[in-house]
């Protein structure tokens, strides 16, 4: 069989040895970065923006990185003594020695920027989710760890199974959400306009449908199309003098409960098709098999492979990575790696950790997240994954809710292939772009909850504005 060959000109050639080495001056500068060189990586992003040649594209990319040093440093605003001292309001008789062994287990998380020893917002908080010994030195009114009412077994995942044995979804519930997004006063001048994007879900049939449209403030607004992975709904405001600016919107929907029972007899390998081939191998820079992850999938995978079998193992393995607050994820060059290397991870980051480790097994895995709720007024973001088993489809899997204690092994590993319908889905995707398009860079690159919000001048990051998110239960409508 005779092939084609494409000649490539000098300047074809040379263009694209360029465009390499762009690319590797940037991973350079990535690699500075992340190992606290802020200085160094300064210098060398100053040095590739005054390069002959360098397009819009790469400039961006460089500002980026400039602009993620700015952000990491908002994550790690503590000193040696601020940690300290925020850990010694839950541990009154804390001895330095117990902070120092605490702090050289790698349980509280920390980086040196430029020699400066800095640690992260929420290590003093995280640090009792990953000690017991520390959890156990917490004064006795200390208030309880927070968690959601889908964290225990309780009797709605029963009502989910029980209803969606047959037919794979069911026990719906109907909620009205009010979500809105206020950018402080004075964050841009008077009469500039600001351009927000709010999340809005998709009709997905047998998940969440009847999705019906309340109210906006302002009222003029444009809901993007329902092909949007990351769907949202954009509205634009000027800016007034003194005065903060707020963007809101309320709808209905009906979400419903998932489950389906598995034999794992009967999985087979997925077939490499039209439905399963984006969900398949590597996605940089959040989905790369590094050596570390094939070490790892090799020490959990062994020899099986029964791919239902292998994704039970899998999901055992993530789920032993303790949950913790996270740092924003714009400012991590590789989630799932963070995730696999840190001790810890939160939901988005142990989902994307599974989901890599799903694909390098052969198993399509792919991306959904929004926002979990309770009847009791609860509400908090949450990121979940979808993998896909022959001859079953797409199966849904919530590794961070993990596994229960229960003699009823359905009950037990529900999560793994089943939801609750207290949560809406608003991405189906991550990393995806907005309709109408953001001009500048996101404050969250990775997922869409919270909103976004920027003005002629450039992106405003989370500290430039404050978001609110309300989930009222209606009824259980079958």
């Amino acid at each position: 069989m005779l092939g084609l060959r494409v000649s490539v000109g000098p300047a074809q050639a040379q263009a694209r040895a360029a465009d390499e080495a762009a690319a590797r001056e940037l991973d350079a500068i990535v690699a500075l970065i992340d190992a606290g060189r802020f200085d160094d990586a300064r210098a060398r992003i100053d040095a590739a923006s005054q390069q002959p040649g360098v397009d819009e594209r790469e400039r961006a990319a460089l500002a980026f990185q400039r602009e993620r040093m700015r952000r990491i440093r908002l994550d790690f605003g503590l000193d040696r003594a601020q940690a300290e001292q925020k850990v010694r309001a839950q541990i009154p008789d804390l001895k330095r020695e117990e902070f120092d062994a605490w702090d050289r287990q790698g349980l509280l998380e920390s980086m040196t920027i430029d020699g400066d020893k800095r640690y992260f917002n929420r290590a003093p908080s995280n640090l009792f989710r990953l000690s017991a010994q520390a959890l156990a030195r917490r004064r006795p009114d200390a208030k309880p760890l927070s968690a959601g009412p889908m964290e225990t077994l309780n009797d709605h995942q029963r009502e989910v199974r029980d209803d969606a044995l047959e037919r794979g979804y069911g026990a719906p519930r109907r909620v009205r959400i009010v979500q809105s997004l206020t950018v402080k006063a004075d964050a841009v001048p008077a009469g500039k306009t600001l351009r927000a994007w709010l999340p809005y879900p998709r009709e997905l049939p047998h998940q969440q449908e009847d999705i019906r449209f309340l109210a906006s403030a302002p009222a003029a607004h444009k809901i993007a199309p329902a092909s949007s992975l990351q769907r949202t709904v954009h509205f634009e405001q000027p800016a007034q003098a003194g005065k903060p600016t707020k963007f809101e919107v309320s709808y209905e929907l009906t979400v419903f409960g998932q489950y389906r029972r598995i034999d794992p007899d009967k999985v087979a390998p997925a077939p490499d098709n039209g439905e399963t081939r984006d969900y398949l191998g590597e996605r940089p820079p959040h989905i790369v098999f590094t050596p570390a992850l094939r070490e790892f999938s090799r020490k959990v995978v062994g020899a099986e492979k029964n791919p239902y079998r292998i994704a039970q193992k899998l999901y055992a393995a993530v789920d032993a990575i303790p949950w913790a607050g996270a740092r924003e994820y714009s400012t991590i060059s590789n989630i799932s790696d963070y995730a696999l290397r840190a001790g810890h991870a939160d939901c988005g980051q142990q989902t994307l950790l599974l989901m890599a480790l799903l694909r390098l097994n052969g198993i399509p895995a792919r991306w959904q997240s929004g926002w979990v709720y309770g009847d009791d007024g609860y509400t908090n973001m949450h990121d979940w994954a979808w993998l896909y088993l022959a001859p079953y489809g797409w199966l849904p899997v919530d590794v961070t809710t993990g596994r229960f204690e229960s003699p009823d092994p359905q009950l037990a590993g529900f999560y793994l292939g089943g939801l609750d319908a207290y949560r809406v889905a608003y991405n189906d995707d991550y990393g995806r772009g907005f309709v109408p398009a953001k001009r500048f860079d996101r404050s969250e690159t990775v997922d869409s909850q919270r909103g976004e919000v920027e003005w002629e001048g450039g992106n405003l990051y989370f500290d430039q504005w404050d978001y609110d998110y309300k989930a009222q239960v209606l009824t259980t409508k079958q």
